[in-house]
This record gives C-alpha cells, sequence and structure tokens, in this order.
C-alpha cells in the first residue's frame, strides 16, 4: 500500500469516532469551558467566582432548613472538602457567611450566611439564571432531562 493511502485510511489516534467533534466527552467539555467562561463574567461585578457562588448559593438555600456543617455543604453543591473548605474562609473574610459553634457537634462549626451574604446571593442568582436561559436558549427542557439522567448514573 502506497504512503498516500495509507495516510487516507488511518486515524492520527485510536478512536472510534471520526474526530474530537463526534466525542461526547469532548463536547462537554468543550461546551462547560465556554458555559464557565460566561459564568464568570457575569459574576465579575459581584466578585465571586462560580465556586464561591456555588457554596453561598448552597448555604443560602439550605442554611435555614437545616444546620450546615462544612462537610454537608460540600456535599450538597458537589465542591470537594479541601474547597469547600477554602472557599468558606474566603466568605467569611468577605463578611458572607458565619461560621459560629455546632448546637450538637462540638467538632464540627455551623455555616449560616449573613444579611450580606443572602442579598449578594439573591442579586447574584438572577445574573446566573440569566446567563444560563442566555446560553442554553431553547435546548434547555432536554438538556435538563439528559444532564439528570447522567447525574442519577454517576451518583454512586
Amino acid at each position: 500500500m502506497s504512503a498516500m493511502k495509507r495516510k487516507a485510511t488511518t486515524q492520527p489516534l485510536p478512536t472510534r469516532f471520526a474526530g474530537p467533534g463526534e466525542s461526547p466527552g469532548f463536547l462537554l467539555w468543550k461546551i462547560s469551558n465556554a458555559w464557565q467562561r460566561r459564568q464568570r463574567e457575569a459574576l465579575l461585578p459581584f466578585e465571586l467566582t462560580h465556586a464561591q457562588f456555588v457554596i453561598l448559593a448552597t448555604a443560602t438555600w439550605h442554611s435555614d432548613s437545616e444546620t450546615l456543617t462544612q462537610a454537608r455543604l460540600a456535599e450538597l453543591s458537589g465542591v470537594d472538602p479541601m474547597t469547600t473548605s477554602q472557599i468558606v474562609r474566603t466568605l467569611e473574610s468577605a463578611g458572607l457567611v458565619k461560621r459560629r459553634e455546632h448546637p450538637e457537634d462540638p467538632r464540627a462549626k455551623a455555616i449560616t450566611t449573613t444579611t450580606a451574604g443572602r442579598e449578594k446571593a439573591r442579586a447574584a442568582l438572577l445574573v446566573v439564571e440569566k446567563t444560563d436561559s442566555a446560553f442554553f436558549a431553547a435546548d434547555a427542557p432536554n438538556l435538563i432531562a439528559v444532564l439528570k439522567s447522567l447525574s442519577k448514573r454517576s451518583a454512586g
């Protein structure tokens, strides 16, 4: 077989896909990066990273209904425990969350949002959801169903 024919029939990588644009993992990574870039830009006026927003919003959502520890906040948000710890310290320094003695566990701290934290979370949420709507547009209902399905399979 000539070098020209071999080149035409040989893929540069051992993949079952015709190219990166056919790989669901690559497409998810590419879309995720584009979405994160837009969220970072949207959150700049709030002086929050997206991870900080996720922790602050999760704490705001759940702190009235349960006593949140850092471990529980990490579990609810899907942010790893070490990163959650760093973010909670940052948010505490900014006056957006408070850590107090836990009412039942002397080794743990209870995390609550401050009034300023709740106000910032509410304002940022409006911008984050507007950014989501613009990014996902008409694909949102179908995409949510697919993501929920994938999320159920990955939780284990």
